[in-house]
């Protein structure tokens, strides 16, 4: 039988693999091998294919996403890592996931189709007035934000004016082939820092994605305004 150990609550290793218990058992979303371990199914988590995952293993200090959480998720693409995110909040918590492109989107909605806590929005994050009803009025513990703009940094913080609670926290995927590729990766990760900070964050942690994603780092922060 496999080996396992809870690493963050809802997030697991086993035999020393990411993993999460599958919210939809029997259901994969992007060929993800599924285990089963006393009685419980869990999908194991590709770091390739997961910023999130990928910080995870390259030493994320602590993740503010856990059982009941509600998070809104800019850039969900098809699914992959919302998935694990709902596997993660289970059926206390809710995965708010906002997709631009339509070939995603339609990817996405097939993978909600069997995970009531994921809610799908068609809608630019850019522009969160045009979607934001679609949250209800709530606030959200967690924003989360993979998006391949020049003004990541800007999205998220209008993002996170309207809808992340005081002391919530923000996870950012800094891109900088999007930000700017004539200059030094590391000058970039430097320039969005400063202007997080400057809009009312504290870091908390930032990792280099490498190898799992070549010039990305992750960002974690909190709301302090």
């Amino acid at each position: 039988m496999p080996s396992i150990a809870e690493l963050f609550p809802g997030i697991f290793r086993i035999d020393g693999k990411l993993a999460t218990r599958n919210f939809a058992p029997g259901t994969r979303v992007y060929g993800e091998k599924l285990v089963s371990v006393k009685n419980e199914e869990y999908r194991m988590w590709d770091l390739y294919r997961s910023k999130l995952a990928g910080a995870i293993a390259k030493g994320l200090s602590h993740v503010p996403i856990a059982p009941g959480s509600l998070v809104l998720y800019l850039g969900a693409a098809s699914g992959t890592t919302p998935s694990h995110v709902s596997d993660i909040v289970g059926e206390d918590g809710a995965v708010f996931a906002v997709e631009f492109a339509q070939r995603s989107m339609r990817d996405l909605l097939d993978v909600c189709k069997s995970r009531p806590n994921m809610m799908p929005i068609f809608g630019d994050a850019r522009m969160p007035d045009e979607w934001g009803a679609a949250l209800e009025g709530h606030k959200v513990d967690v924003l989360y934000e993979d998006v391949a703009q020049p003004d990541q940094d800007a999205i998220l913080m209008r993002n996170a004016q309207k809808f992340l609670k005081k002391d919530g926290i923000a996870m950012l995927c800094i891109k900088s082939q999007s930000i700017d590729v004539t200059q030094a990766p590391e000058k970039t990760y430097g320039q969005v820092v400063e202007r997080l900070e400057a809009g009312g964050f504290e870091t908390l942690q930032t990792i280099r994605l490498d190898p799992y994603d070549k010039d990305h780092m992750f960002w974690m922060g909190k709301r302090k305004k």
